[in-house]
């Protein structure tokens, strides 16, 4: 046999086990609810049930899913975000080295809060008007919707 015919072989077991156990991995692990806004797909990983089921009880539960907060509303945003983050959780609940209880990371925490100011325009926009009435909110560049507001989408 040809030392070419031999890497092709070998390149093709190497795909073909390593899209087998995607596939397998992808099925097993409900990968495909990841693509829906269904808030049940969240809870396929149990560490996020107490999440769960602190946003079932939460004010936000009829009109918002796991997707409206955490992920940018825009469909490339939504979904590099969604790859992303399948990605990470993956990794960091398959090894177990994840923080318990698990926190928020920093660029995931920039997409929460873009989405209060996304869905709460109004509102933000009167609390940061200089010339408005905004109390302890005056100061635009100290607003920080999570710091006063962290268990609205669900409680903590």
């Amino acid at each position: 046999m040809k030392r070419t015919t031999v890497m092709i072989i070998a390149m093709g077991v190497v795909l073909g086990s390593a899209l087998g156990v995607g596939a397998y991995t992808f099925i097993y692990a409900k990968g495909y609810s990841y693509l829906t806004n269904d808030p049940k797909a969240c809870v396929n990983c149990h560490v996020m049930q107490e999440q769960y089921d602190g946003w079932i009880k939460s004010s936000h539960r009829s009109v918002a899913t796991c997707n409206d907060c955490h992920t940018p509303h825009d469909l490339i945003g939504k979904y590099s975000t969604k790859s992303q983050n399948g990605f990470w959780h993956s990794f960091y609940f398959t090894s177990g080295k994840f923080p318990d209880p698990i926190q928020i990371t920093e660029r995931n925490r920039k997409v929460t809060e873009g989405a209060c100011r996304y869905c709460h325009a109004d509102v933000v926009a009167t609390i940061e008007n200089p010339t408005g009435t905004a109390g302890r909110h005056a100061n635009a560049n100290q607003t920080d919707c999570l710091r006063c507001h962290r268990s609205v989408g669900h409680l903590h």
